[in-house]
């Protein structure tokens, strides 16, 4: 029995095209600290859309699968790497490092979009993920981001900005099994954990507040607790893949 059809997934999967969207507009405006917000935000929306589109109870259709591919392709591919190339804060350590940005942007998005091409033609049909998911590439890259370029709970380091994300776009393709965070999976609840954490950094920075501050502080802690949970789930997370061999529909 359908619910509702699949306009409830259809507009999650427009919401998280806008999102990333925005967040695109909004670097190029001089403000990554919303943009980062948009990221996170396209996350749960793509979530959400896979949710509901299961909720539906119709089978999966090839629009769904491609209109959900290219709305992840600008959230999660191109909308971090114009936060790679595109530097309003800490312009003077920026500067010299430009076509190095490029590259590393060129190597997110590029990666990126070879990863949801595959998923779109193929890998749909895998029970967990080849290489890492590619929400979870740009949650990552929004963790880097807040610890080593704005705010720079670390330092302002463009050098292992760059290099970190080069390394997180490779791991979207290695061939390494990766699970899909369902019911009953050990990871479930570490993940949770870590995309409430990483909500409450990215909205905490917003009012860029001062270091040393009780705000700034709880910024930085939340944003430690999803650099754990992300490391857990690309450390961990291999070694929870099941061995069978069935093949299901996924997400990207």
């Amino acid at each position: 029995m359908t619910r509702g059809g699949r306009w409830p997934a259809n507009l999650a999967t427009l919401a998280n095209g806008l999102v990333g969207a925005g967040a695109i507009v909004y670097t190029i405006a001089g403000n990554p600290l919303w943009a980062m917000l948009l990221i996170v935000s396209g996350v749960g929306f793509d979530g959400l859309d896979g949710h509901l589109a299961r909720r539906s109870g119709l089978p999966p259709s090839s629009f769904g699968r491609i209109a959900d591919s290219i709305s992840d392709a600008v959230t999660f591919a191109l909308a971090p790497a114009a936060l790679l190339i595109v530097h309003t804060d800490h312009t003077a350590l920026w500067s010299s490092w430009g076509d190095a940005a490029l590259a590393a942007a060129s190597l997110v998005a590029g990666l990126g979009i070879a990863r949801l091409v595959y998923f779109t033609l193929r890998g749909f049909k895998r029970r967990d993920f080849l290489g890492v998911p590619i929400p979870q590439n740009a949650l990552a890259l929004v963790v880097v981001l807040l610890f080593l370029d704005v705010p720079g709970f670390v330092a302002i380091d463009p050098a292992a900005t760059l290099s970190l994300a080069a390394v997180l776009a490779v791991l979207m393709v290695v061939p390494v099994g990766f699970p899909k965070i369902r019911r009953g999976s050990p990871l479930r609840g570490p993940m949770a954990l870590t995309a409430i954490a990483l909500v409450v950094a990215v909205l905490t920075v917003q009012f860029r507040p001062a270091d040393g501050s009780a705000l700034y502080g709880v910024a930085e802690v939340a944003a430690i607790v999803a650099a754990v949970g992300l490391a857990l789930y690309y450390l961990v997370g291999p070694f929870t893949v099941a061995r069978a061999t069935g093949e299901v529909a996924s997400v990207p």
